[in-house]
């Protein structure tokens, strides 16, 4: 196994600088995740790899993160919450939908998105990232009204998660689902990778909860959700000063 994966390695690096590129720099764990998310098809993750590098360099400013005074119009709802970690070791990101509405600047929304992702990744090792970390995410879709609806926002997400944060997510619960979001859902599914919607649950009551608060465990669930663990906006989570090195070669 660890023979192929090498072999494959090789042949990523090969495939990268044929599109004028480079994997210099970059740990065998963040090159792995680009192999796993293509099959091990060295040329089909050297395309994603040199596409990811492209836009990084488009979206994420010299210093190597998306500072909060660019995205403080969305951080002022507090609708994104930073817990963790999980029992299985991961940062819980949390999104409380009832909080959020629609963004009049898609550019901006797509940098809060970013900022939360490696925010939540940088966090999941004391903000130092070796390439490999995962994430859990809850979206609690409790309390929402038509306002809150934003089909495009929840794709931007997800898409960003494929395409540029390949292997990043451990698994997605939905959380109090209204009977009127199903026909919103079935329309997002469209946009998603098979292999992305088999790590989504949605959660129901009985069972499936009790599944869901024994996988995230007491520690990281918020009181609010039956755990211990108290509410934290991720604009309040401070993370060590190495933390802003995360966001450079070995970030996705």
């Amino acid at each position: 196994m660890e023979e192929s994966q090498e072999l494959a390695l090789t042949q990523l690096g090969k495939s990268v600088e044929k599109l004028s590129s480079s994997i210099e720099g970059y740990e065998k764990p963040t090159l792995m995740r680009f192999l796993v998310a293509r099959s091990m098809d060295p040329d089909k993750a050297a395309k994603m790899f040199v596409d990811w590098q492209k836009w990084r360099a488009s979206m994420i400013p010299p210093t190597g993160f998306i500072p909060e005074s660019e995205v403080k119009d969305e951080l002022e709802f507090r609708k994104v919450c930073l817990q963790g970690p999980t029992k299985s070791g991961h940062p819980l990101v949390l999104v409380i939908t009832s909080k959020h509405f629609a963004s009049k600047d898609p550019t901006n929304f797509k940098k809060f998105v970013v900022y939360v992702l490696d925010k939540t990744i940088a966090s999941g090792n004391n903000g130092k990232e070796v390439g490999g970390e995962k994430l859990v995410a809850v979206i609690d879709l409790a309390n929402i009204t038509y306002k809150n609806l934003d089909a495009r926002g929840l794709i931007t997400g997800f898409q960003f998660l494929q395409s540029y944060y390949p292997e990043r997510l451990a698994k997605c619960y939905i959380l109090h689902m209204p009977g009127f979001f199903v026909t919103v859902w079935k329309f997002v599914c469209r946009f998603l990778e098979k292999a992305t919607q088999e790590k989504i649950v949605i959660v129901t009551e009985g069972e499936e909860l009790k599944k869901f608060e024994e996988e995230i465990g007491a520690e990281a669930l918020p009181e609010e959700y039956g755990g211990r663990a108290k509410l934290t906006a991720i604009q309040d989570v401070l993370l060590p000063q190495s933390a802003p090195v995360t966001l450079t070669n070995n970030n996705v």
